[in-house]
C-alpha cells in the first residue's frame, strides 16, 4: 500500500513540472520552418525551327553559239549549247571548250521550248521529237513518226492550246495547202491531223511557207496569220495578209479577215521557232510584228487585235518605222522589248546593224536600250533570239563586231540596265533559252 501511494505522489510531481515548463515566458515559441516552395515545372519548349533557305531558281539558261559564222534557218554551221545556272556578272568568261555539247547533227537551232523540253522536227525530217539537254547531253525523250502530214525542219508555225496540246501548221510540199497536226506533248502521239479549209483568192493559188500561229487564252481561239502568193518560191507577188480565226477543237476557221496593212507578218517562212513575233499583254490584247515595202524600204509595224475582237485595230500602230522588227518579248506594264534591224547599216544576216529597243505600247515610239549612258552595241546575226525573260528581268545578249559577246540585264520594273555574264571571244552568239530544271 505504501508502494502504491509513493508512485501516485511521483506521478503528480511529474505532471506539475511539465505544466510549469510549458507555460514558461522565458522559452521562445518554436515555429517549424516551412519547406521551400518548389517551382511548378513548365513543359519543355521545342527548339525554334530553322529558317528555311530561300529556294533557288527552278530554271536555268541554255546558251547557243555557232562557230565560223552566224547560223539559223538552214545555214550549215556547227552549233554548241551550254547550260548555265546564272547569267549574272562576277563569273569567268564563258567558254564552250570542253563544256558545251555539239547538237547540229541531231537538232536544229530552231525549236519549240516549253518547261524542260525542246520540241522540233529534227534535221532528219522524218518525225516529231522531244528532247532534253541535261549535263550538256542531248537526249531524245519521245518521238512520233509522221503519218499523213509531213513537215520540214525549221519551217512550220506552232501554238499551245493547253499545257499538253501542241498544234503544228505549215504549207504542204506543193505550198498550195495548209496542213496541220495536233500532238499530245506528253508522249508525242498524234491526236488529229488535216488540212485547213481557207477561202480561195483569185490569182493567188500558193501560200507562204509557214505563217504565224498563236492561241488567245481569253476566248480559246487560234489565230493564223498568212498570205497567198502567185507562185511558189521567191519572186512571187503576194496577196494582202489575212487572219484566220480557228476553233481548236475541230480546226475549222470561223472567219477569215483581211489585215489593214498591205504587207506581211515578220517570220512568214519560219514561224516562231527561233524568234517571237506575237506577244500578249495583261488584258490579252494580241500584238503582231509585220512589215511592208514602201519604195525601196521595208517599214515595220506593231499591230494590235484588241481582246474580244478579231480584226486588227485600224487606228493602232506602236512602231511604224523604217527597218525590220526581228523579235519581240513582252516586259509588262505596256512595254515590249524588240530586236530591230537598222537597214541603213546593212540588211544581211551577218550585218552588224541590229539593235535592242523598248517599245511603248500606249503610243507610237521606241527608245534604244542604253548602258551607262550609251546605246548597247549593234549586233550581227539576223536569225537569232538572244532575248529571254525570267523573273522580271530581260536578258539581252549582244554580239558586237569588235568585242566578245556580253549579256546585259534589263530590270523590267525600273528600267535599270546592268552588265551580266560575258562570253569568250570567238563564238557567234545565237540564242538564250530559259529551260526548267529536270525533275
Amino acid at each position: 500500500m505504501k508502494k502504491f501511494k509513493f508512485l501516485a505522489m511521483a506521478f503528480a510531481a511529474a505532471m506539475m513540472t511539465l505544466s510549469f515548463n510549458a507555460c514558461s515566458d522565458d522559452d521562445p515559441i518554436v515555429t517549424p520552418t516551412p519547406e521551400p516552395e518548389q517551382p511548378t515545372p513548365t513543359p519543355e519548349q521545342p527548339a525554334p525551327a530553322p529558317t528555311p533557305e530561300p529556294a533557288g531558281p527552278t530554271y536555268h539558261f541554255d546558251l547557243w553559239v555557232a562557230l565560223d559564222r552566224h547560223g539559223g534557218m538552214g545555214r550549215d554551221v556547227q552549233t554548241l549549247v551550254r547550260s548555265m545556272e546564272t547569267l549574272e556578272a562576277g563569273q569567268e568568261l564563258i567558254t564552250f571548250e570542253g563544256e558545251g555539247t555539239e547538237v547540229n547533227a541531231i537538232m536544229s537551232l530552231e525549236s519549240i521550248v516549253k518547261g524542260q523540253y525542246y520540241y522540233q522536227v529534227p534535221v532528219s525530217e522524218d518525225r516529231f521529237a522531244k528532247y532534253t539537254i541535261v549535263d550538256n547531253k542531248v537526249t531524245e525523250v519521245q518521238a512520233q513518226p509522221f503519218k499523213e502530214n509531213t513537215f520540214s525542219a525549221r519551217k512550220y508555225a506552232h501554238a499551245w492550246v493547253d499545257d499538253n496540246t501542241l498544234v503544228i501548221m505549215a504549207a504542204n510540199g506543193d505550198v498550195d495547202k495548209i496542213i496541220w497536226t495536233k500532238l499530245n506533248a506528253d508522249d508525242m502521239t498524234i491526236l488529229a491531223e488535216g488540212t485547213l479549209d481557207l477561202p480561195a483568192v483569185e490569182g493567188f493559188n500558193y501560200f507562204t511557207t509557214a505563217g504565224i500561229l498563236s492561241y488567245r487564252k481569253s476566248d480559246g481561239k487560234l489565230f493564223y496569220f498568212y498570205y497567198r502568193k502567185t507562185k511558189s518560191g521567191r519572186g512571187a507577188e503576194n496577196s494582202r495578209m489575212y487572219t484566220a480565226v480557228i476553233n481548236p477543237s475541230d480546226m475549222k476557221p470561223e472567219q477569215v479577215l483581211e489585215a489593214p496593212v498591205d504587207g506581211e507578218m515578220s517570220g512568214s517562212a519560219y514561224g516562231e521557232l527561233l524568234q517571237k513575233y506575237v506577244v500578249f499583254d495583261e488584258a490579252d490584247n494580241l500584238y503582231l510584228a509585220a512589215f511592208e515595202e514602201v519604195g525601196d524600204d521595208e517599214v515595220s509595224h506593231l499591230l494590235r487585235i484588241n481582246a474580244g475582237e478579231y480584226n486588227f485595230d485600224p487606228d493602232f500602230d506602236a512602231f511604224n518605222s523604217k527597218g525590220k522588227l526581228i523579235s519581240l518579248e513582252y516586259l509588262g506594264n505596256n512595254k515590249a522589248i524588240a530586236y530591230v534591224r537598222n537597214d541603213d547599216l546593212g540588211t544581211g544576216i551577218d550585218s552588224y546593224s541590229h539593235y535592242y529597243t523598248v517599245i511603248d505600247l500606249t503610243a507610237t515610239g521606241h527608245k534604244p536600250i542604253e548602258f551607262e549612258g550609251q546605246p548597247l552595241p549593234y549586233n550581227g546575226g539576223r536569225f537569232s533570239q538572244r532575248l529571254a525573260i525570267a523573273d522580271g528581268k530581260a536578258y539581252i545578249g549582244t554580239n558586237p563586231e569588235n568585242s566578245h559577246p556580253i549579256i546585259y540585264i534589263y530590270d523590267a520594273a525600273t528600267g535599270e540596265v546592268t552588265k551580266g555574264a560575258e562570253i569568250k571571244e570567238g563564238y557567234y552568239f545565237e540564242q538564250i533559252r530559259v529551260v526548267e530544271n529536270a525533275d
